[in-house]
């Protein structure tokens, strides 16, 4: 009687592995067939090292076969697929003054801020996923090549695969496509580079991945005006800007500068969000003002923009960012204050 598929494979899973587990348990046997008393199969390394390393292995599971009754003759291979070349980032910017904004996005947004700490990151993941629940398809770029928080914020830590060390496969979460340098560097590491390596990099995260199909990217910018503010506004021509800010007027006056930024570079300004507007005691309901109180109503009402939002500081935001469950993806105040912004965006055409 022919030796079966079943006992070739219970006979394999005899062969532990150095590492732990065994050729079948980790999946490593390959085009196994069987003719009469002749069996033949490859066992497949995870990389050309390994297999160089597994001659041994590879006899004795040639033995293994041979010692099943019925089997006269075993034929065993040894390979091991090639890793796909290593993706350099932060190289310097290609293409001169080129395009570099990618084929099937429809709308880019940048939401700036001219200084740090103001919650920039916060509304952009946020109003990404609020867009996303709208039902447009959104993607989102961290751009923030120094500070990068977007991982954090979206639950994602998997580093985005890259078969041809060419392209980059983006990954996913709460309905939006993300890419961000957080993900293909250590988190442990800081990004020293220079100017023309963020401005490569940021080409890269924009000509290089596989956006896809997209009603929106929305681009979450490093605080300030500096080179990959303006590489985004002068080679990939972003549809439109917000500025986010807190009503304090230190805040208010670096946003200032980065709205005379977009208008000196002809990108449209939207309008702006004032975040961490007031904080409402969640026991007595009392709003407290801690940075201040309309300073971004009336900073937007003397420049002829539109106020998007005005949002509370609040521990659930605090929480679910950390989380990696945006806010925006739930229920309650400040998930309707967002899905309200997005809805603005998306009737006024620019998402």
């Amino acid at each position: 009687m022919p030796v079966t598929r079943s006992e070739v494979e219970a006979r394999l899973a005899q062969l532990e592995l150095p590492d732990g587990g065994n050729l079948v348990s980790r999946d490593m046997v390959r085009a196994l067939t069987i003719e009469g008393a002749d069996v033949r199969f490859v066992i497949e390394a995870p990389s050309p090292e390994m297999a160089r390393m597994m001659e041994p292995l590879r006899a004795a599971a040639e033995r293994a076969a041979l010692s099943l009754p019925g089997v006269s003759k075993a034929t065993v291979a040894l390979t091991a697929h090639a890793a796909p070349p290593a993706l350099k980032l932060g190289q310097h910017p290609k293409g001169g003054t080129s395009s570099i904004r990618p084929a099937g996005v429809a709308s880019i947004l940048a939401v700036a801020s001219g200084k740090g700490g103001v919650g920039k990151s916060t509304v952009a993941s946020n109003l990404a996923v609020a867009l996303a629940r709208a039902g447009r398809r959104v993607g989102l770029l961290d751009a923030d090549i120094h500070g990068p928080s977007q991982p954090r914020m979206m639950g994602v830590s998997a580093r985005p695969t890259s078969p041809d060390g060419q392209r980059i496969t983006p990954l996913a979460a709460h309905g939006v496509v993300l890419m961000s340098i957080g993900l293909m560097l250590d988190p442990a590491k800081s990004v020293i580079w220079r100017g023309p390596m963020l401005m490569g990099a940021l080409q890269q995260m924009l000509t290089q991945v596989d956006w896809g199909a997209l009603d929106v990217l929305i681009v979450d910018l490093p605080p300030g005006t500096g080179d990959v503010q303006l590489t985004l506004s002068q080679r990939a021509r972003p549809d439109g800007a917000i500025i986010v800010s807190t009503p304090q007027d230190v805040a208010l006056l670096d946003a200032r500068k980065a709205m005379d930024m977009f208008t000196t570079l002809d990108v449209p300004m939207l309008g702006m969000i004032e975040n961490m507007s007031y904080f409402q005691c969640p026991d007595c309901g009392h709003e407290a003002h801690i940075f201040g109180h309309g300073g971004v109503r009336a900073e937007a009402e003397k420049l002829g923009l539109a106020l998007l939002a005005a949002l509370p500081i609040d521990l659930e935001t605090r929480l679910a960012g950390d989380a990696g469950r945006p806010v925006a993806a739930g229920e309650g105040a400040v998930a309707q204050a967002y899905a309200g912004l997005a809805a603005r965006l998306v009737r006024d055409g620019y998402a």
